[in-house]
C-alpha cells in the first residue's frame, strides 16, 4: 500500500468518525431533552402534589420540597392567595335561551300565577281608589272663604297731615316710611287731604293740584309706586273743604258745582293710580244731590278696564259724624259707600255694654266686610288722647279682633297723644338709643309698636280673624268676652276688662268651649305670659288688662 491510498484511508476514517460523533451528539441531545421535560413534569406533579396538601406544622410536613415549593409555600403562609384562573373552555352557565322561556312561560303553573298576580293588583287598586272615595265623602267639606276686597285683608292706616308724619314735611318723606309700615302689615294708606283748598272758598278749590306744602305730583306719584311694591294701596281723600269751618261741601249751595268739579277729578286721580277716595260728609251729598252722587259712585266703584283686566278694586270710603249705630247702619245702606268710618265706638264713656250693643247689630244687618272701626281721626284726634293711656294696648286689641277693618290714625301704633293741634309729629326715635327721661317714653313707646305688630302678624295668618265669624259671649259693665270662629281653623276668644281697679273673673260655661286654652298674647305679659296655658272656667284678667286667647281645634 503506498503513501498516497494510505492518507486517503485516514481521511475517509476521519470523516466517519466525525459523522459518528455528530450523530452521536444529536441523539445526546434529544435524550437530554427528553430527560429535562421529564424532570419538568415530574416537578409540576410534586408541585400540584404540594398544593393539595394541607398546611401542617412542621413536624408533620413532607420531609423534601424544591426550592420554589418552599417558596410558595411560604407565601401561602405569610397571607398571599393563589387565585386560579378558569380556563375559557370550562364551561359556564348562560341561562336560558328565548325559546326555552317561551315553553316555560307558556306552562299551566305559570300562566295561573300570572293571572293571580293580576288580580291582586287590580283588587288593591280598586280598594284604595274606593277607601279614597269614602275618605273624601266623610270627611267635612271646607267652607269656602267669603268674597272680600284688598280692604278687608288689613288696617288702614290714615295720614292727615304730610308735613307733621315725616322730616323732611312732604310726599317724598312718606315714600322713605314705606317699609316702616309695610312691617306693621298695614293694607292701605288713607293720604291728605293734599289738593289746593283755601278754608271756605268753594271758588278757589282745585282738585286735581298738590298743596305746594304737601309736595308735588312727581313726589306722590312715587308714594304710589312705593306703595305698590310693598302690597300696600293708596287712598286719596278729596274731601272739598277740609281745612274750612264750614260743612265738608261748603255750603247747601255749592254742593252741585263741587260735586260736577269733583268728577272729572276723580277721572284725573283714578288715571293717576290712586286705589280709591275718601270722601267726608256723604251723607249731605248724597241726600242734596243725589243724582250726582250716584255718578260719583259709578265713576270709582265700577272701576275702569285697567281695573277691571287686573281683577282690582277701587274703595269708596265714607266718613260721617254720626255716633249712633242706627245712624250708620242706615248710612251704609242708602250711601253704598264700601266701608263708613263713624263715631260709634268713640261717643260717651267706655261701656263694653254698649260696644257689644252696637258691634252686634252692625255686624247682624251688613256683615263684616262693610264694617270699619275705628276710635280717632282727623277731626277726631288720635287714639291715646280719646282713652286712658294705660288702656291703649287693650283698644289696639279691640280693634285688629273685631270683624272688620280697624282703620287708625298715624302715631297710634306708639300711642302717639295730641298736642297743641290734632296733628303732632309723629315720632321716629322709638328703635334708637336715648338717655335719661326721654328713655322710658321711648321704652313705652316700643311696646306699643312691638305689641301693634304682633297682632297684625298674628290677624294677617289667622282665617278665624280675618274672615272669622263674631260670636259675643259675655259683657257687663266693666268687661267684653267674645270668639272668633272659621271653619276648622283655630279659634280665638278676645277678652277684655275696662275695670280700673278690680280684678274681672270671668267663667266661660258655654258647652262648645274647651276647659283649658292657651294664651297667645296679652298687654301685660307678666301677668299672662305669651304661651301660658289657662281655666276657662276661672278666666281672670287684671285691671285695664286684655288677652288674646287661642282655643284648641276640638273641645
Amino acid at each position: 500500500m503506498n503513501t498516497e491510498e494510505t492518507n486517503v484511508e485516514m481521511k475517509d476514517a476521519q470523516s466517519i468518525s466525525a459523522e459518528q460523533k455528530d450523530a452521536t451528539d444529536a441523539a445526546q441531545a434529544a435524550v437530554d431533552a427528553d430527560a429535562t421535560e421529564a424532570d419538568v413534569s415530574e416537578a409540576d406533579l410534586d408541585q400540584e402534589e404540594q398544593e393539595k396538601q394541607p398546611m401542617t406544622a412542621d413536624g408533620d410536613r413532607p420531609a423534601e420540597a424544591p426550592a420554589e415549593g418552599r417558596e410558595e409555600m411560604e407565601a401561602e403562609k405569610n397571607g398571599s392567595v393563589r387565585l386560579k384562573i378558569l380556563d375559557e373552555a370550562e364551561e359556564k352557565f348562560t341561562g336560558l335561551n328565548k325559546e326555552e322561556l317561551l315553553r316555560v312561560a307558556g306552562t299551566p303553573g305559570w300562566v295561573r300565577t300570572r293571572w293571580a298576580l293580576l288580580l291582586v293588583f287590580w283588587l288593591g287598586w280598586l280598594g284604595m281608589l274606593v277607601g279614597a272615595v269614602l275618605i273624601l265623602l266623610q270627611a267635612p267639606r271646607c267652607r269656602e272663604l267669603p268674597a272680600t276686597s284688598w280692604w278687608n285683608e288689613g288696617p288702614l292706616y290714615q295720614i292727615g297731615n304730610i308735613q307733621a308724619f315725616t322730616d323732611v314735611h312732604n310726599l317724598k318723606g312718606l315714600e322713605q316710611k314705606m317699609n316702616s309700615l309695610s312691617q306693621l302689615k298695614v293694607k292701605g294708606l288713607v293720604v291728605g287731604p293734599i289738593h289746593v283748598a283755601p278754608p271756605d272758598e268753594a271758588m278757589s278749590l282745585r282738585f286735581e293740584e298738590i298743596s305746594p306744602d304737601a309736595g308735588n305730583l312727581d313726589q306722590f306719584k312715587g308714594v304710589i309706586q312705593a306703595a305698590h311694591r310693598k302690597g300696600i294701596s293708596v287712598v286719596l281723600d278729596l274731601t272739598p273743604n277740609y281745612q274750612g269751618s264750614s260743612e265738608p261741601w261748603f255750603s247747601k249751595n255749592s254742593v252741585t258745582n263741587v260735586a260736577e268739579r269733583l268728577k272729572s277729578a276723580l277721572v284725573f286721580w283714578l288715571n293717576e293710580g290712586v286705589d280709591g277716595v275718601q270722601l267726608s260728609g256723604v251723607e249731605q251729598l248724597a241726600s242734596m244731590a243725589p243724582s250726582l252722587w250716584a255718578d260719583i259712585r259709578a265713576i270709582i266703584q265700577n272701576g275702569t278696564e285697567k281695573d277691571l283686566q287686573r281683577g282690582s278694586k277701587r274703595l269708596l270710603l265714607g266718613v260721617t259724624e254720626s255716633s249712633s249705630a242706627e245712624d250708620v247702619s242706615a248710612l251704609l245702606s242708602s250711601t253704598g259707600v264700601d266701608l263708613l268710618i263713624s263715631s260709634v265706638l268713640t261717643s260717651g264713656d267706655p261701656e263694653p255694654t254698649r260696644y257689644a250693643e252696637t258691634i252686634q247689630r252692625l255686624y247682624s244687618s251688613h256683615g263684616q266686610t262693610k264694617l270699619a272701626w275705628n276710635l280717632g281721626g282727623r277731626a277726631e284726634g288720635h287714639l291715646a288722647s280719646l282713652v286712658n293711656p294705660a288702656h291703649v294696648k287693650l283698644y289696639q286689641l279691640l280693634l285688629l279682633t273685631l270683624p272688620g277693618t280697624p282703620v287708625f290714625n298715624y302715631g297710634d301704633e306708639i300711642g302717639l297723644m295730641d298736642g297743641e293741634s290734632k296733628f303732632p309729629k309723629m315720632l321716629w326715635d322709638f328703635k334708637e338709643e336715648l338717655n335719661g327721661t326721654l328713655q322710658a317714653e321711648q321704652t313705652e313707646r316700643l311696646s306699643f309698636w312691638n305689641f301693634f305688630r304682633s297682632v297684625t302678624e298674628l290677624r294677617a295668618k289667622q282665617h278665624s280673624l280675618l274672615y272669622g265669624d263674631f260670636h259675643l259671649l259675655s259683657n257687663s259693665s266693666s268687661s267684653l268676652v267674645y270668639l272668633r270662629v272659621w271653619d276648622q281653623n283655630d279659634r280665638y276668644l278676645a277678652a277684655f276688662n275696662w275695670g280700673a281697679e278690680e280684678e274681672a273673673v270671668l267663667q266661660m260655661n258655654d258647652a262648645a268651649l274647651p276647659r283649658h286654652a292657651t294664651v297667645t298674647i296679652s298687654t301685660n305679659s307678666s301677668a299672662l305670659p305669651d304661651g301660658s296655658g289657662m281655666d276657662l272656667m276661672n278666666l281672670r284678667l287684671g285691671p285695664g288688662q286684655a288677652a288674646l286667647i287661642k282655643l284648641p281645634l276640638t273641645g
